[in-house]
């Protein structure tokens, strides 16, 4: 025994990483679960029965393990957004990109690596529009022996905003495919679940419990489908300290901004007078398109205080308040300090400039003939049915090709009066980028058809956004005004209203990686592109071989 203990003394001292990493083991079963929203009730598809799912807790560098079972009709796939993923493309969740669906009654299990993160990100099902209840936080705490690099909270607190639609989701987004129209905007938007009182439906809503005095690390997602979202708490400021499990220089406002997949964490002091508090989340939108414009609603209520009081109210943001998205976003910057460094790459090897836009195709099965759809650099993705990843791994012919356009295939006055055709080209066509090459991507809104704001998510990597503004991306001008110090590190990134942004990314990360709108509603349109990443020298270079599990189509 004595023996037994003087070894793991020795193995403690003599390789502290193995300590100080744990292995996670989480089961989600996928089952359809009656829920009782707007007060009306429906099945909807959950993990293990719950609406937002269950919470992912982890250490930076923890080994996780999700066997995820499913049991419902539909095919299914879990993505794990914002975990790098190092070398591990197949636990990716993209369906047909980096795995083929987990089909009814089949399981697959999930098996990645934390390797230096540690923030908030989430989880949700990346296929047709199941993660619309299938979603969750995921929390990675730092090691053990390292302190945020902000004042301690007392507590730590999940919020996870949401939409909710009282039809069935999956009947929603297949009918308008079938018909070639846009789908029907959700009719609520949920916190933890709650929508809150609103027309017709006194439902209690969701209550943040304080105590005065005390200080809260509010960890929020949103976990919407379709709606960038302002979140407010009457009377009280918030101090962002991270983005995307990146942290931030800290900053006060009263206002978050905050797009589907994003995360913001906030420090909250409970400094005002013992009651209780609105709290509200409200849409963005600032162009002619529609909206779910309801306010979600939820209260902050102090300790001690006393039954049937006085709410403190709070004014929303305006729908379409620009600038108040333009503040927030200003204000982000990486923290830059020696233990979290900017990495931002200095030099360009693929400069990239793609432009997003809706679009109107054929469509001889449409009651109008046409369908809606989107592109970039014109081009509608298509899905193919054999899992991307794996034809790049296994090298079957036919399933994509890597010649993706670097620009768009004509030039035009990108957010002027468009007067050209409405029709993209179609296909399955990737970008190769050499192992550990440094990429620079301006992501350029569009005024085809109309101009609107895309949140857009990159798997596979964290970038820099070095330089955003309105208009067309001037190629000689605005790189000088980029910032290559402390740009603000994300995985999501608004592309503003008839605007661009330019982000930059080191390729040091095996496989294929999605990119593509996180409004679902153009995901499903085509709004979407993929990198493929070659391997680099070595095993630690190289994408690693895929696993005995992995789902076939």
């Amino acid at each position: 025994m004595a023996y037994l203990i003087r070894a793991i003394l020795l193995a403690t001292f003599m390789f502290p990483a193995l300590v100080e990493s744990a292995v996670r083991h989480y089961n989600f079963t996928v089952v359809m679960t009656n829920m009782t929203k707007l007060c009306a009730s429906k099945s909807i598809v959950t993990v293990n029965g719950k609406f937002p799912g269950p919470t992912l807790h982890a250490r930076e560098d923890d080994n996780v393990i999700v066997r995820v079972t499913n049991h419902v009709k539909y095919n299914v796939t879990i993505h794990w957004h914002g975990v790098r993923q190092l070398r591990t493309g197949w636990y990716d969740g993209p369906a047909y990109i980096t795995q083929c669906p987990i089909q009814p009654g089949q399981s697959y299990v999930y098996n990645f690596t934390l390797t230096g993160q540690r923030g908030t990100l989430l989880w949700h099902a990346h296929i047709s529009w199941l993660r619309a209840t299938v979603h969750g936080a995921i929390v990675i705490l730092p090691k053990r022996s390292v302190p945020y690099p902000f004042p301690k909270a007392d507590k730590e607190k999940i919020i996870v905003f949401g939409e909710w639609w009282k039809a069935d989701v999956e009947a929603v987004i297949n009918q308008a495919t079938q018909m070639g129209v846009a789908p029907n905007v959700s009719d609520a938007h949920t916190i933890n679940g709650h929508p809150g009182p609103v027309t017709n439906c006194t439902s209690q809503g969701f209550t943040l419990h304080v105590e005065s005095g005390k200080t809260y690390l509010l960890r929020i997602v949103n976990a919407a489908v379709n709606d960038e979202l302002f979140f407010k708490i009457a009377g009280h400021n918030l101090t962002v300290v991270e983005v995307d499990s990146s942290y931030t220089k800290p900053f006060k406002t009263d206002t978050i901004f905050i797009g589907p997949g994003q995360t913001t964490n906030a420090l909250l002091t409970a400094d005002k007078k013992i009651g209780k508090y609105l709290i509200t989340i409200s849409p963005f939108m600032d162009t002619i398109v529609a909206v779910n414009n309801v306010t979600g609603i939820a209260f902050l209520r102090y300790k001690g205080t006393v039954a049937f009081s006085s709410t403190t109210l709070t004014n929303v943001p305006a729908i379409n308040a620009t600038e108040v998205t333009n503040t927030f976003s200003d204000n982000l910057r990486s923290l830059n300090s020696k233990r979290y460094p900017a990495k931002v790459p200095l030099t360009v090897d693929h400069s990239l400039l793609l432009t997003m836009a809706v679009a109107v195709n054929p469509c001889a099965t449409c009651p109008n003939g046409t369908k809606v759809g989107a592109a970039m650099n014109n081009i509608s993705f298509v899905m193919p049915t054999t899992a991307l990843l794996q034809a790049h791994y296994y090298k079957i012919s036919g399933v994509f090709t890597d010649d993706f356009p670097a620009k768009p295939p004509i030039a035009f006055n990108y957010t002027g009066n468009y007067t050209g055709t409405l029709q993209t080209t179609n296909g399955t066509r990737l970008y190769r980028l050499a192992y550990n090459s440094t990429v620079q991507l301006v992501l350029q809104g569009t005024t085809v058809i109309a101009p609107e704001n895309h949140p857009t998510h990159l798997h596979g990597f964290n970038f820099f956004a070095v330089g955003k503004g309105s208009g067309n991306f001037d190629p000689n001008k605005d790189p000088q005004k980029f910032n290559l110090v402390d740009p603000v590190e994300r995985n999501t990134i608004s592309v503003p209203t008839a605007g661009w942004t330019a982000i930059r990314f080191r390729a040091d990360n095996p496989g294929v990686w999605f990119l593509h709108c996180h409004l679902e509603v153009h995901t499903s349109w085509g709004l979407k592109m993929a990198f493929v990443v070659d391997n680099g020298k070595g095993p630690n270079e190289s994408l690693i071989p895929p696993p005995s599990d992995l789902p076939t189509c």
